[in-house]
């Protein structure tokens, strides 16, 4: 193998490239990024870069030194748009054929849109900065979709002085994903700060005032952000051969076809750890998938398939939510330390018989490590929750 393609210039991506760096590939090595920027950080784009406490260049993953230190053709600004597999070349939105003996798709995912004109979305830095120019004291925020990505630019506009509305067409939000309870100690904190909060209202489409609801309502706003999920960047993949139904599937090394990988948010992979196929779109999945593929791009006679306890973290007003797990499907939540009422504590969740989450509200970290060395081991609830008077939510 001479010469490796990575398609994104993603943290995923990054991890690519410096995994197989690290680990001896000294061939030419060619990263592909749609936007014109070095690989960054995009967490902080719903948090301190929207807040203003962080500037653009803070959200660089590495310095220049650091990226011109990995020998990188690096390929900015220009998109990939098709890939041949038989001839082993990707090519680009300038007709540009790249050829590869391996590839690493890492391209990420797109933000959902609505019918309509005029909507902020954030997924990119110039998003977030285009975003950031209108969150000013007195103006009014509507805000599409009560996810994590919503609710925290929710947070960061109260914290600004903007009047915000929520709209969320779930009875409460984050319920499919943390559970009803959970979700209900999110949305006191966001009432708790003024946010107008309305759940269960349909939008069907972004107007020239605001967002128009199912029912012909219309409500107003200075600016429109729309967060109700995103898309894996797969269309450049049509005609391929690859399979791409909701991200780019993998078997559990992370491989798509010989010598093709995926990894982070476009990556849909079967983890053997959890026994289902799973697309996780989380900073810290990102670069331990992208190290996982590139180990097993570059020493296919030892691939170890990528069975991670997933991560995510969320930051709104003062509160730290922290979880391990896939806690998605859950069929019970238990309540193990602290109490929801006070907006502090520790909750489990299980799957069958099987420990398979834990997130903590407003608990030190070192509060959720030992659980997720228990998901990882594959405990049962019985062992994991020995106590039954653990209260259930």
């Amino acid at each position: 193998m001479k010469r490796v393609v990575i398609v994104g210039a993603s943290a995923a991506g990054l991890a690519v490239a410096e995994t197989l760096r690290r680990e001896g590939f000294d061939g030419t090595l060619t990263l592909i990024g749609d936007e014109p920027y070095l690989p960054y950080d995009r967490p902080p784009l719903s948090k301190q870069l929207l807040t203003g406490d962080w500037d653009a260049e803070r959200l660089a993953l590495r310095t220049p030194a650091d990226v011109t230190g990995l020998e990188l053709d690096m390929l900015l600004g220009v998109p990939a748009t098709g890939l041949d597999l038989a001839d082993r070349t990707v090519q680009l939105g300038d007709g540009t054929p790249v050829p590869y003996d391996g590839l690493v798709i890492a391209t990420g995912v797109r933000p959902r849109r609505l019918p309509g004109e005029g909507a902020h979305v954030l997924r990119t830095l110039d998003d977030a900065l285009a975003l950031r120019g209108v969150l000013k004291p007195g103006r009014r925020l509507v805000v599409v979709g009560a996810g994590f990505l919503g609710a925290e630019v929710a947070a960061v506009a109260r914290q600004r002085g903007c009047d915000v509305t929520l709209l969320e067409p779930s009875p409460v939000p984050l319920a499919h994903a943390v559970g009803d309870e959970v979700g209900r100690v999110l949305t006191r904190a966001h009432l708790e700060h003024g946010v107008s909060l309305r759940c269960g209202v349909s939008v069907t489409e972004v107007a020239e005032h605001g967002v128009r609801l199912a029912d012909g309502e219309l409500v107003e706003g200075d600016a429109v952000l729309v967060a109700v999920g995103s898309l894996p960047n797969t269309e450049w993949l049509e005609g391929s051969g690859l399979s791409t139904g909701d991200g780019v599937m993998c078997d559990e090394y992370c491989e798509a076809a010989r010598n093709v990988y995926a990894a982070g948010d476009v990556a849909r992979w079967w983890n053997p750890l959890f026994d289902t196929v799973m697309r996780i779109e989380h900073r810290t999945n990102a670069a331990e998938q992208g190290m996982a593929a590139a180990r097993n791009l570059l020493n296919p006679e030892s691939r170890k398939p990528f069975a991670p306890v997933p991560y995510f973290w969320s930051d709104q007003y003062d509160m730290k939510i922290q979880a391990y797990g896939y806690l998605r499907g859950h069929d019970e939540v238990a309540v193990v330390e602290g109490d929801v009422t006070d907006g502090r504590f520790l909750a489990v969740y299980r799957t069958g018989d099987r420990l398979v989450g834990a997130l903590a509200v407003g608990m030190p970290p070192k509060a959720i490590r030992q659980w997720r060395q228990a998901i990882a081991v594959r405990a049962t609830w019985r062992d994991a929750v020995p106590d039954r008077s653990a209260a259930a939510v």
